[in-house]
């Protein structure tokens, strides 16, 4: 028996108070409806209506009966709208992730963003880097992401990509710090030399590689190449100049994007942005969340407003196939 649906013809049938209008009300037969009522009466057990010529009148256990039936139906209605609000985005966890080195103001308008978009929803954010995301993306843990390219796994959707150019995280005292005084572009020639500090080759081993090649590709061949996991130690592998005081060599430089220096560092950007990572949302390619849609839409405007990012090359838009970076 539907149980929800009987009670709403038992409710009609007492607030109307006669089966005929009652059976009008619903817009089904009367002699349906008096079924539907007899079969509730035999399912609980009781009588639920006194029938008589003048009308119909609940007996003390349809009264009883009348007054759960309004709880239970009106909880089934608070189900319906929760379960429909998840069904749209609107509601529910979304649990997402972001790459090291988004940007505070970023990361802060997404979360602004989605909290506009879903607000009855909740977002559960954590920092990834996009192999470990690609990882739990797979394995159901992660529903969306935002990940940089080359991203090493089958089975995803992306949204557009951004490109995102990185300038040259330098000492304050650095020569070339010195000679930009101004705040105008170094090339990534004049990085040519030094050692460079970039994010950990195991963390992302296709983006590490995509940055060396464009330095290559541009005149910049480092000395040395150091991995640096977060900010601070970035910023002290910069201060300290890295191996670069051995034998006298030029200081190291960390690539990154525009970014607050911090205390003794400068940032400086790139003529003509030639070094730069391509980022997207992302999400499983089987998956039919409307959330996710409105994750990748606040992701994509916060990276354009906030983090300096713009649509990528036509060239570049597509990642290289997910088989030539294993996970």
């Amino acid at each position: 028996m539907d149980l929800l649906r009987h009670l709403r013809y038992f409710r009609a049938v007492a607030e109307e108070g006669h089966f005929g209008r009652a059976a009008e009300r619903l817009r089904i037969a009367q002699p349906s409806l008096s079924q539907r009522i007899r079969r509730l009466e035999r399912e609980l057990g009781v009588r639920l209506f006194d029938r008589g010529s003048q009308g119909t009148a609940l007996t003390p256990a349809g009264r009883l009966v009348l007054t759960e039936a309004d709880q239970v139906l009106a909880a089934a209605d608070r189900l319906t709208a929760a379960v429909a609000r998840i069904g749209s985005g609107a509601a529910g966890t979304l649990r997402a992730a972001v790459p090291p080195h988004l940007g505070p103001a970023a990361v802060a308008a997404l979360i602004t963003g989605y909290r506009a978009r879903s607000p009855g929803g909740e977002l559960e954010l954590r920092e990834l880097t996009t192999t470990a995301q690609a990882r739990e993306l797979a394995a159901g843990t992660l529903d969306a992401g935002v990940v940089r390219h080359p991203c090493p796994a089958p089975g995803l959707a992306f949204g557009p990509v951004l490109h995102q150019p990185l300038g040259a995280l330098l000492a304050a005292a650095d020569p070339l710090a010195l000679a930009t005084a101004d705040g105008g572009r170094l090339t990534a020639a004049d990085l040519s030399g030094r050692a460079l500090v970039l994010t950990p080759r195991a963390d992302d081993p296709a983006l590490h590689d995509e940055v060396l090649t464009a330095c290559a590709r541009h005149g910049c061949t480092p000395a040395a190449v150091h991995e640096a996991p977060g900010g601070d130690f970035t910023r002290a592998l910069v201060l300290s100049g890295a191996a670069g005081e051995r034998g006298g060599a030029p200081g190291a430089v960390a690539l990154l994007p525009r970014t607050a220096p911090g205390p003794g560092t400068v940032w400086r950007p790139l003529a003509g942005d030639p070094i730069g990572w391509r980022t997207s949302a992302a999400w499983p390619a089987d998956g039919h969340n409307p959330a996710v849609a409105r994750f990748a839409e606040a992701a994509r405007e916060a990276m354009r407003d906030h983090a300096g990012m713009r649509p990528a090359r036509a060239a570049a838009v597509h990642p290289r196939p997910a088989s030539e970076f294993p996970l």
